[in-house]
């Protein structure tokens, strides 16, 4: 069985304070873009009771048995008979980039394998897998444009504000630790939601909308502040980090003349 997990941007994220758990409770747009993995799955027959997970495509330097797909397979493992599996990575959303890749990929395996087995998952239990696998998880089982709240499993559709517009992805290369940038990141609740926030007209979001890792991440690494400063350049309406970085994005009216100086960064290119 075939699938092919999306990636995201954040358009906005704001991390409001530290909970009780350990995770922190946020604020932001999560929308999805037509960027994606390739991700196939069949059965292993015979005495083996490992699963065997194949990557290609780039290489994201994480040993298969800590891959949230693994990890994803473990979790509804406890609950159905699911048989031993071999599965094929193609990535091409990098990792460590902001873009939920690592999620979407666990998401897409949750539901490939309950459509393929036909376990009788209830909606409100298969986001509850999802989200101990990781918080991200719950969004890319409906991956529509959404705000999100708490961990960013307390998901509200919106309206999808950027359709025909011409997106320019670009990843500088560095991966940057969601742990540290956590850890780094300075806690605020926001005066306005960003659901009313993302409301207002898209050449106005560079007012109000802002990402909380930008700051630290910037300092890091000067070359992701330089990235989205040039994106601005080329007349973007809107430019970003996504989610705790290392990814810029720029949101332009009609595709712009990319110079040669930035073409080897740029991971996605096209209308959203």
């Amino acid at each position: 069985m075939i699938s092919f997990p999306k990636a995201k941007i954040n358009i906005g994220l704001k991390v409001v304070e530290k909970r009780s758990d350990g995770f922190h409770d946020i604020e932001t747009i999560f929308y999805p873009i037509p960027l994606s993995d390739a991700l196939e799955f069949v059965t292993i027959s015979g005495k083996t009771r490992e699963d065997e997970l194949v990557v290609s495509g780039i290489d994201i330097k994480t040993r298969p048995e800590k891959n949230l797909i693994i990890k994803a397979i473990k979790k509804i493992r406890t609950s159905y008979s699911v048989p031993t599996l071999k599965i094929h990575l193609h990535k091409v959303i990098p990792s460590g980039a902001g873009l939920g890749g690592g999620s979407s990929d666990a998401a897409c395996i949750l539901k490939s394998i309950i459509k393929r087995f036909r376990f009788p998952v209830s909606e409100p239990e298969l986001k509850s897998i999802a989200l101990e696998t990781g918080s991200d998880c719950p969004f890319f089982l409906n991956p529509v444009p959404s705000f999100a709240t708490g961990r960013g499993e307390i998901l509200k559709s919106v309206k999808p504000l950027l359709e025909g517009y011409h997106l320019v992805l670009i990843n500088p290369g560095f991966h940057m630790s969601t742990k540290e940038a956590y850890y780094n990141c300075h806690l605020s609740k926001p005066e306005t939601s960003l659901e009313k926030l993302f409301s207002h007209e898209i050449s106005d979001w560079k007012k109000y909308i802002v990402n909380d890792f930008e700051d630290f991440v910037f300092k890091v690494s000067p070359k992701v502040g330089e990235l989205k400063s040039v994106l601005y350049k080329l007349g973007a309406v809107y430019c970003s980090m996504t989610g705790s970085g290392s990814s810029v994005y720029g949101i332009y009216e009609k595709k712009p003349k990319i110079p040669d100086k930035l073409k080897e960064y740029i991971i996605f290119e096209g209308t959203i």
